[in-house]
């Protein structure tokens, strides 16, 4: 039977977290407050390097753009699983589905661009410190974090559009909370092994060329740090550098655990849990890795405080 061009659905279904109504409205409730909080902790941040012109350096404008992506980055999950969360039908239309798979993944690959340039940001300050300013300007700085988020939106509407051209006749349940490459091409009519595969080697090269990159970069910084005399130098200098380290380690621990083979048959109660680290737990988290371990940071957010205490009186 000729299947292509066949295509009934027109909605799929997202399970999301199946379990009872009280359950549900409670995990509605949880995960309100958690996207709440991280909207008010990476927003801050963001302001805090905007109206704190002693965090006008590279450094904390790449901060302020990573937390501006996690507050985007966010918007492309956790208000649709709000919103299934109190629904009965939990339906999302074929085109909408394949605009948050767009979305999820340009977001993602953007994340995985930004920590590659942060890591090298301070490579840049720890092992170059004299040529630090003239190499790393806050406008090469600027368009260096363009460039990842240009790049990283032209990595997957090719392979995008070739899953929506796949036969989708039925069923049309997806046992997730998002439009992932794995759950869709298992509802795909025919086996679509050369698409999984170009999905897989894609997202493995992305992976683990920036991966290695940090790595690398941590390397030669680690030797550097480690024959600083002073025993305060080398605390700055892990301090400076800890934060991100903690935030790399969290995001591409769970990244590497989902992406490298999108359908290699993990449960999909482990691929949800995955999934929601990542992409909503991580973003809560990185406000405070950044900010309790940063006096800088620290002292911008609570001049903002200050301020905003005080317009409030007046």
């Amino acid at each position: 039977m000729n299947m292509s061009g066949v295509n009934t659905v027109t909605e799929f279904i997202l399970l999301s977290f199946p379990c009872s109504r009280e359950v549900q409205v409670l995990l509605f409730v949880l995960f309100s407050v958690s996207y709440i909080l991280t909207l008010m902790g990476n927003g801050a941040i963001v302001f805090a390097v905007k109206l704190d012109h002693r965090l006008h350096t590279p450094m904390y404008t790449l901060l302020a753009n990573f937390s501006f992506l996690e507050m985007c980055y966010i918007n492309t999950t956790v208000p649709n699983m709000l919103r299934n969360f109190l629904s009965e039908t939990k339906t999302i239309s074929f085109t909408a589905c394949f605009l948050q798979f767009y979305f999820f993944f340009s977001m993602g690959t953007t994340e995985t661009f930004l920590l590659p340039l942060m890591a090298f940001d301070r490579y840049l300050a720890i092992c170059r410190p004299l040529h630090y300013p003239t190499i790393m300007s806050r406008r090469l700085c600027m368009n260096l974090a363009g460039l990842c988020w240009v790049t990283a939106f032209l990595c997957y509407p090719v392979p995008i559009y070739c899953i929506t051209q796949l036969p989708f006749c039925g069923p049309n349940t997806i046992d997730h909370f998002v439009c992932d490459p794995g759950p869709l091409l298992a509802l795909s009519c025919i086996p679509a092994p050369g698409i999984e595969l170009s999905c897989s080697i894609l997202s493995s090269f992305i992976i683990f060329s920036t991966f290695f990159f940090i790595l690398g970069s941590y390397t030669l910084v680690l030797r550097v740090v480690l024959r600083v005399p002073s025993a305060a130098g080398r605390r700055k200098a892990f301090s400076t550098c800890g934060s991100h380290l903690v935030v790399v380690s969290l995001f591409y621990g769970t990244l590497m655990v989902m992406y490298i083979s999108p359908t290699s048959g993990n449960p999909s109660g482990i691929q949800k849990i995955v999934t929601l680290f990542y992409s909503s737990l991580t973003p809560l988290v990185n406000p405070l890795i950044y900010s309790l371990r940063n006096k800088d940071m620290k002292a911008a957010l609570t001049k903002i405080q200050k301020c905003t205490k005080i317009s409030q009186s007046e």
